[in-house]
């Protein structure tokens, strides 16, 4: 989504606002899909003593599964993302500054590079998740498991003698 930002370019004090919806359902992350829901973004770009400021908000419930026990769940994911925008660069390495176009900014581009960049590497359902068995697979959050613990062999000799007690 092209933002036009012209009207404020030099009207230090200024300010527009923006508002849509982004599609991120093509989004693959894992092998998996999460964002089946529209993104809402919201922002502003402001002018301040001639130098131009964005900042974006973007949120949306995602379809998440727990990488410990594998349970699907809601999770609520909100990025928050700014930078400043430049009609033309001075310094060629900072990574801060987005050159416009023409007077305009593509925010949705925007937008969509920060939520991905934003999303977690590692989803939990709680952060107490006890997650899986090993051995049996049984779900460690429900309750303990039912199979019996193997003694660690560097220990076996000490287990025999606990046993003949």
């Amino acid at each position: 989504m092209l933002f036009d930002v012209k009207s404020i370019l030099h009207t230090p004090g200024k300010r527009l606002e923006f508002q849509f919806a982004l599609d991120l359902s093509d989004v693959e992350f894992a092998g998996r899909y999460p964002v089946s829901r529209p993104v809402e973004v919201r922002g502003e770009v402001r002018n301040t003593a001639d130098l131009l400021d964005l900042t974006l908000t973007a949120r949306t419930t995602l379809d998440a599964v727990c990488d410990r026990c594998g349970k699907a769940f809601s999770q609520e994911k909100e990025i928050v993302y700014s930078c400043m925008l430049a009609e033309e660069l001075q310094n060629e390495d900072n990574d801060e500054i987005v050159l416009l176009e023409d007077g305009k900014v593509d925010v949705g581009d925007l937008a969509r590079t920060a939520f991905i960049l934003g999303m977690d590497t590692k989803t939990l359902c709680s952060e107490d998740c006890k997650g899986l068995c090993p051995r049996c697979g049984a779900d460690l959050n429900l309750g303990p498991c039912s199979c019996k613990k193997e003694t660690d062999p560097r220990l076996a000799v000490l287990a025999k003698l606990l046993e003949n007690k």
